[in-house]
């Protein structure tokens, strides 16, 4: 990639760090987060709960704090001043609400101190920041004494310096001895496993991260010790190239899940910066052919091959994330949906990683190698490392495992060549990667098979299994595994280690429970209708705006139309939709809107069909209802013959459909698209109407100034409530008895299950469907406000049930000892 290349891409990231900073502080500050695409701040308690994701929010700016030191890498030294001075005159961290430990610490504990890192650099440089005299380093230890309770604990999980050491040596006495791995949940009162899974991802990256950072910033050599014992242990059992799979820490052969989380993306860096150069690389590309194929992909670092990688991030941050106020998270990459959230660490580390990765030396104001990196990416300089340091000891407390001395051949620092002299090197690793992603990817031989050479294959798979077949019947009693027929027809598994005929049986048996859990799941999922999405193309919008809308099972099959249905919106009158429309001449030719309420969905369907309307948008009547919160909405017909149904109808909770009644309001001419995923933005009407708009924004203004707003509804049109009944199809299917079960539908019994969705993340490669399941309604009458309890079982959840089942392993391993 040539110079110039390089310096207009950094450039580009410069303009969206802008478009997302400025609509932050113009509509959101000083909220903690800006809500993108309804323009406002997100304050906790004004807004639906979205669970422990609120958490973060604390009511102290939080967006502004995490954007310090960015403002700084980025060159915006007056915009910094600015916001240090906003920081210290208006955030407040006397407010009276529960936070998470965790992001309160990385988030801001750390974008205090890396501003504070970075005020200080630009004081002594004598142009800047002369009058700031370590207000952010006073916030940061006030806000370190309001968090000291939470470590308070019976275990000292987890206090400052001393204490967090405290809490360290903990976690690394609690490690599974014979596997050297640790769970991703402990018990902080009596330090036993919760989850006695283990991995790279959600819930365990920062502690490993950690110990290696520790190291470099504190030079105890403890940390780097710990590091790379844990670190042969997860290149033993967890790393399964190219990916990295979660394993049971007492039964590191078997894993406990098939599909990888995003957040284990961080670790082919961490790979990088120990110095295991080739692992990395593979983890990285698989990472990102998983990423392309759904349009967007992590930090990228900086050859010439990651510089590319880093033109796509660009090119697809703009084309499917950029709103008119700033970037919205993806909610599913099925649809290119969006969700109504622009968290905090996308200003923090997306777009500087970014900029760095195009960035030249000369283009920093200070030299970026001087500072160490946080897991939030904040900034703390390596001078640290030689202030108020005592002789450096080695823990004498603890006996560590003898390692094979090739584990730390590619330890930082590293003497080696990372690379042979070989420029196609890195290349060679990447090449065999290429379509590792794709439907046809071949499976590897598993660790199990590969330690007993050809030895036996599971002696049952779960896609063989015939109830029928007392062969199999007897190899399920090896397994521990017993089979209870069921009044309704459906065949029910339970395994019971203790039952099995030896350890390798059980093993063998959680093996064929967990495949059997999958497949009962996929099944269900092929009966399900995936989501759908309404995407606003008109101006200002132009496809920016993509909002996540429920299928419904009858009318036009928008997957089966890949070009959707396109055209304006008009309200209805009635607006429930439930008798004769009476402004068709409103409705022909455009697409109907109208409230949930009074009538069953079909009968809404024919009335707007009738009108001449080409599709229809069913707006939940429930005020605040959205998708961010709610699992997915299904319309089911009225149990009638639906064929004569022929346009698309699609349902937008009172969140989603408010952003198009707004866009009503405020411009009239409102198009949308209906579709089964969203499309490209129109880039050429968007460059059309910049020009119009550079020529004649007089003209517009004072045509916005003479155009009132639209009324949306007469108030006596709305639907009034009750009434209401609903006949709900039984989920079914996946009802285990006990803590170790997994139900089979026999062939003849029908079941709904509640649909599933996992929120932006990838896809993992040849997996089989383990995304965490979402509850999915269906409605069969007159618009029910059931709320299902079924649901099916997360793989989590049942792998965390089967503690009795991994308990009862330790004793027979005991015993055989």
């Amino acid at each position: 990639m040539s110079r110039e290349e390089k310096r207009r891409l950094g450039n580009q990231v410069l303009e969206m760090f802008d478009h997302a900073y400025s609509n932050y502080m113009e509509h959101a500050y000083p909220a903690d987060e800006l809500m993108p695409l309804t323009c406002r701040g997100r304050v906790r308690g004004q807004e639906p709960s979205r669970g422990d994701v609120d958490d973060a929010l604390g009511k102290f700016s939080l967006t502004l704090i995490d954007t310090l030191d960015t403002l700084v890498v980025l060159n915006k030294t007056k915009e910094f001043e600015e916001a240090v001075k906003k920081v210290i005159k208006d955030v407040n961290l006397d407010n009276d609400i529960v936070v998470s430990v965790f992001e309160t610490n990385i988030r801001v504990l750390g974008g205090l101190l890396g501003g504070h890192s970075v005020a200080i650099m630009l004081k002594e440089k004598g142009e800047y920041m002369q009058w700031y005299n370590g207000e952010l380093l006073h916030m940061a230890k006030e806000l370190g004494y309001k968090l000291l309770p939470a470590f308070n604990t019976t275990s000292g999980l987890p206090y400052p310096r001393e204490y967090a050491r405290k809490a360290l040596d903990f976690i690394w006495e609690k490690r599974q001895r014979s596997s050297n791995l640790v769970g991703v949940t402990i018990n902080i009162h009596t330090g036993d496993w919760v989850r006695k899974d283990s991995g790279v991802g959600a819930g365990i990256d920062s502690y490993y991260e950690y110990l290696l950072k520790a190291y470099v910033l504190l030079g105890d050599d403890s940390f780097l010790e710990r590091f790379n014992t844990h670190y042969d242990a997860i290149m033993r059992y967890i790393s399964q190239p190219p990916l990295l799979l979660d394993v049971h820490i007492h039964k590191p052969m078997l894993n406990a899940r098939t599909w990888m989380d995003s957040l284990l993306a961080f670790f082919p860096g961490l790979q990088v910066l120990k110095g295991d150069i080739r692992p990395a690389i593979e983890t990285h590309e698989m990472l990102y052919q998983v990423i392309k194929k759904h349009n967007f992909l992590p930090e990228a670092t900086g050859d010439p091959y990651y510089l590319e990688v880093g033109k796509t991030l660009i090119e697809n941050l703009n084309k499917y994330a950029r709103v008119p106020c700033g970037f919205a998270a993806m909610k599913d990459v099925r649809t290119g949906s969006h969700e109504d959230r622009m968290d905090s660490f996308f200003l923090a580390e997306m777009f500087k990683y970014l900029y760095l990765l195009f960035a030249d030396k000369e283009d920093m104001i200070f030299d970026i190698e001087d500072y160490i990196f946080t897991t939030e990416a904040h900034l703390l300089p390596l001078w640290l490392s030689t202030t108020n340091q005592t002789v450096s000891k080695k823990n004498t407390t603890t006996e560590y495992t003898e390692l094979d001395d090739s584990n730390f051949d590619w330890t930082c620092p590293n003497t080696q060549i990372l690379f042979p002299n070989d420029p196609m090197f890195a290349q060679s690793i990447r090449e065999p990667l290429k379509n590792v992603v794709d439907k046809s990817c071949p499976r590897g031989i598993s660790r199990a098979e590969e330690s007993l050479g050809s030895g036996p294959k599971p002696p049952l798979r779960a896609r063989d299994f015939m109830a029928s077949n007392p062969e199999h019947l007897e190899i399920l009693k090896k397994m521990g595994v017993s089979l209870i027929h069921l009044k309704d027809g459906r065949v029910q598994l339970v395994q019971h280690a203790v039952q099995a005929a030896s350890s390798l049986d059980a093993e063998d048996g959680l093996r064929f429970m967990q495949e059997m859990i999958e497949l009962s799941s996929q099944q269900q999922k092929e009966q399900q209708l995936p989501p759908r999405a309404v995407q606003i193309v008109s101006h200002p919008f132009f496809g920016r705006v993509v909002l996540t809308a429920g299928p419904a099972q009858f009318g036009m099959d928008l997957s089966k139309h890949k070009a959707g249905t396109r055209g304006f919106v008009a309200t209805i009158k009635p607006y429930n939709g439930c008798s004769e429309i009476t402004n068709p001449e409103a409705v022909k030719d455009k697409i109907a809107l109208m409230q949930r309420g009074q009538c069953m969905f079909a009968e809404k369907a024919r009335n707007i069909q009738k009108a001449g309307a080409i599709g229809g948008i069913v707006i939940d009547d429930n005020e605040g209802s959205s998708s961010d919160t709610a699992p997915l909405f299904q319309m089911a017909g009225d149990g009638k013959n639906t064929d004569d149904i022929t346009i698309p109808m699609l349902f937008l909770f009172n969140k989603e459909g408010n952003i198009i009644l707004d866009a009503i309001r405020e411009y009239e001419a409102v198009e949308v698209l209906l579709s089964d995923k969203a499309k490209d933005r129109d880039l050429e009407m968007e460059n059309m109407d910049q020009k119009l708009t550079e020529s004649d924004s007089h003209k517009q203004n004072s045509e916005e100034a003479a155009s009132g707003p639209q009324d949306v509804g007469a108030a006596s049109e709305e639907p009034e409530e009750g009434g209401e009944s609903s006949d709900v199809a039984d989920p079914g299917s996946l009802s285990p008895a006990n803590a170790d079960s997994a139900s089979v539908p026999s062939s003849h019994q029908d079941s709904y299950v509640p649909g599933t969705e996992e929120a932006g993340a990838p896809e993992p490669a040849c997996t089989s469907g383990d995304n965490q399941p979402q509850e999915q309604k269906t409605e069969t009458e007159a618009d029910s406000k059931v709320n299902w309890d079924n649901k099916v079982t997360p793989m989590e959840s049942i792998l965390a049930d089967w503690n009795e089942d991994i308990e009862a392993f330790e004793m027979m391993e005991k015993d055989e000892l």
